[in-house]
C-alpha cells in the first residue's frame, strides 16, 4: 500500500454512449466493473461505490457489483461510497460485506454513512422522522457485530438481538469507515463506535474541514480511543491539460448539479461559481499536475492519511471516465507521494 492511501469512488452516474443518448443501467455496471479493473491494473488502492436509488445513478447493490470486481482484480481495496445504513439491516450489511471479505481474501472495506438523498427511507418503509435513530442504532449494532462473536442488543427501530450468532465471521479484521459531511456529532459517533472517519468534502476549501480533525483528535484522547487513519473524499476530474479537464466536466457537472438543484429549490450552478469552486475549493479538477498538487495539500492541511477522488459526477462517457482513471494512477498518485516525500524531507 502507499504511504497515503489513494483511492476512487464512483456513484456508476449513467453514461452518455458514442451516440450521445444516456445508455441503459446494465451496461453502465459493467462498465464500473471496467473501470475497477482498470484501476487495480494501475495498483490504485480503493474502488468505492456509492448506494443511490435514482434514476440518474446505476448502483443500487454496490456489494454486488464489488463482487463481480472482486472475480477480475487482485488487490485493489473493494468499498462503499456510502452503505446508506440508516435504511438497511444492519445484520444484513455485515453478512454480505463478511462474505465480500472471504471471497475477495480480505479486501473489503466498506464505508457507512445515512447518505446525501432519501429515496431510500420511503422506498425501504422508513420513516424519515426517525433519521437520527435509525442511524445511531444500526451503527452500535454493526460496530457491536465487527467485534464480537455473539450480540445481544435492545432498541427502538428493530427489533432485539439475543445472543445473536451472525455467519460467516470474520476470518481476518475488516476496516469499516463511517461517512461525515461535517457536523461535530457525527465525528464523535465515529470516535464512540471506535470506526474510521472519512470526511465527505463536496464543497469549499478543504482545509475548513481541520476543526473536525482537531475534533476527532480530542474526543479520542477524552474517550479513550486509539487514533486511527482519517480519509476524505471530493469530486474531481482529470485531463492532459487544465483547460480540458475543466470544459470536458462542466456540462455533466451542470446537468448533474442542476437537476438536483431544482430538486432541492438550490439556485442555477454557473460557470463562474464552477470555476470558483475548481480554484478555491472542493473541485479537484485539472492536469495531472494540478491535481496532485491540490491533494497534497488537502493531506499537507488537514493530517490525513487516506484521499479518494469521485471521478464520475455527472453523464460523462465512460472514454473520458477511463482516461481519468488512467491520469489518476499512472501520473497523480507518484506526483503525490513525491510532493509528500519532498515535503517530509
Amino acid at each position: 500500500m502507499t504511504p497515503i492511501s489513494l483511492g476512487l469512488d464512483t456513484f456508476g452516474d449513467v453514461t452518455l454512449g458514442p451516440d450521445g443518448q444516456l445508455q441503459p443501467m446494465d451496461r453502465v455496471l459493467r462498465e464500473v466493473v471496467e473501470q475497477a479493473v482498470l484501476a487495480d491494473e494501475l495498483g490504485i488502492d480503493f474502488i468505492g461505490l456509492g448506494e443511490h436509488h435514482r434514476p440518474d445513478f446505476a448502483i443500487s447493490a454496490p456489494e454486488i457489483v464489488l463482487a463481480g470486481i472482486a472475480g477480475r482484480t487482485r488487490s485493489i481495496r473493494l468499498g462503499t461510497a456510502v452503505t446508506v445504513l440508516s435504511t438497511d439491516d444492519p445484520v444484513r450489511v455485515f453478512q454480505r460485506f463478511s462474505t465480500l471479505h472471504a471471497l475477495s481474501n480480505g479486501r473489503a472495506e466498506p464505508i457507512l454513512g445515512r447518505g446525501s438523498f432519501t429515496e431510500s427511507y420511503a422506498l425501504f418503509g422508513h420513516d424519515l422522522g426517525d433519521y437520527d435513530q435509525l442511524f445511531e442504532e444500526r451503527l452500535e449494532i454493526l460496530a457491536r457485530l465487527l467485534r464480537e462473536p455473539r450480540v445481544t442488543w435492545s432498541g427502538r427501530t428493530r427489533s432485539p438481538l439475543q445472543d445473536a450468532l451472525v455467519v460467516p465471521p470474520l476470518s481476518q479484521p475488516m476496516t469499516v469507515w463511517v461517512g461525515v459531511g461535517g457536523s461535530p456529532e457525527s465525528v464523535v459517533r465515529v470516535v464512540r463506535q471506535d470506526l474510521q472517519l472519512v470526511l465527505a468534502i463536496i464543497g469549499g476549501d478543504p482545509g475548513r474541514f481541520a476543526p473536525y480533525i482537531d475534533l476527532y483528535h480530542r474526543a479520542c484522547a477524552q474517550l479513550g480511543r486509539p487514533v486511527r487513519p482519517i480519509g476524505a473524499h471530493s469530486p474531481g476530474f482529470i485531463a492532459s491539460t487544465d483547460e480540458l479537464a475543466q470544459e470536458k466536466l462542466w456540462p455533466h457537472y451542470a446537468e448533474m448539479f442542476g437537476r438536483i438543484g431544482r430538486e432541492r429549490g438550490w439556485p442555477p450552478v454557473t460557470k463562474d461559481r464552477y470555476l470558483a469552486e475548481i480554484a478555491h475549493g472542493a473541485l479537484f479538477v485539472g492536469s495531472p499536475e494540478t491535481v496532485a498538487r491540490k491533494i497534497a495539500r488537502t493531506v499537507r492541511t488537514l493530517g490525513i492519511q487516506r484521499f479518494d477522488i469521485k471521478y464520475s459526477n455527472g453523464p460523462m462517457p465512460h472514454a473520458d471516465l477511463m482516461d481519468c482513471i488512467r491520469l489518476y494512477g499512472e501520473k497523480v498518485i507518484p506526483m503525490v507521494q513525491e510532493l509528500l516525500a519532498e515535503k517530509a524531507a
